[in-house]
């Protein structure tokens, strides 16, 4: 197959990893780390370290901190489709998290001036048998949301296959279920957590959930976390795979990594459950380290 072209947020992660409750007015201990962020990178970089063959495109400012970003991802082995806007700042995002939970305060930057133009050109220009794999996050904001419809047009011209990750379940919340789900109807595959899922297919077990999804694309996942996935399909078949029983140090970029491993499987032809399973392998690797990506 060809290569998979991942659209969507590059940014930079500034990791606050605290041991106990955050506590407001006051100090709170925490090790903070600067790294490379942002779920469409993170997951071209997962993708990549797989050994599939990656190319982002994003959008980055003119300055250090873009430079750097991309740097990290063409040490990965991610090919660079990405814009580096004038006058404009990398995005970056604050994740304050502990063992089982992450939190972010968010400053998209440079992501939000994506171009829709140099998103077609970059679909456009896959080989035959590339996939397209959107992140929700440039549908999720009025300033990007163009480059993501764009993305989306362009792959159904160019005959690929799609995916899009729901993102985020607060700013899903604000777009609104029925929208996002008209953005990315007849999509091959639609990815979501179990608060996204609450907020697409409405409250219920995670195998409703998917079933319900499966009236707008062809096959939805809803993650559960330490409680496994579920991949349900158009046709009626479901299937349920449990996650990777391991310690948990950070879960930045799990979620991200479980896409990796997932998509670069079921590209390769295996089934949904082998998918699955190769998801919560990838997902697993990832909460077992601090940081959203693999070590280069």
């Amino acid at each position: 197959m060809g290569a998979v072209i991942v659209v969507g947020d590059l940014v930079t992660d500034v990791l606050v990893e605290h041991d106990g409750p955050i506590r407001p007015g006051s100090d709170t201990a925490a090790a903070i780390r600067v790294s490379g962020g942002g779920q469409a990178a993170n997951t071209a970089a997962w993708l990549a370290h797989s050994g599939q063959a990656t190319v982002l495109v994003a959008a980055v400012g003119d300055d250090p901190a873009g430079r750097d970003r991309v740097a990290e991802l063409t040490a990965a082995g991610v090919g660079d489709a990405i814009q580096v806007q004038a006058g404009a700042v990398t995005g970056s995002v604050v994740v304050l998290t502990g063992a089982d939970e992450r939190t972010m305060i968010t400053d998209r930057g440079a992501c939000l001036l994506l171009d829709p133009g140099h998103v077609t050109a970059a679909v456009r220009a896959a080989a035959p048998g590339s996939h397209l794999h959107l992140s929700g996050y440039p549908l999720l904001h009025a300033g990007s949301r163009p480059a993501g419809l764009a993305a989306l047009t362009a792959a159904k011209e160019q005959g690929i296959t799609v995916s899009v990750d729901a993102a985020s379940a607060a700013p899903l919340r604000d777009a609104g279920a029925e929208v996002f789900l008209a953005w990315v109807r007849d999509s091959d595959l639609l990815l979501c957590n179990a608060d996204e899922a609450d907020v697409l297919a409405g409250p219920g077990p995670a195998a409703d959930q998917a079933a319900r999804l499966t009236a707008f694309v062809h096959h939805a996942v809803v993650k559960q976390g330490a409680a496994g996935a579920v991949w349900a399909s158009r046709d009626g078949s479901s299937w349920t795979a449990p996650a990777v029983p391991v310690p948990v140090k950070d879960p930045t970029g799990a979620g991200d990594a479980f896409a990796a491993g997932l998509l670069a499987a079921w590209l390769s032809g295996t089934s949904p459950l082998d998918a699955l399973a190769a998801g919560a392998t990838l997902g697993a690797a990832a909460v077992q380290r601090i940081g959203a990506r693999p070590t280069p």
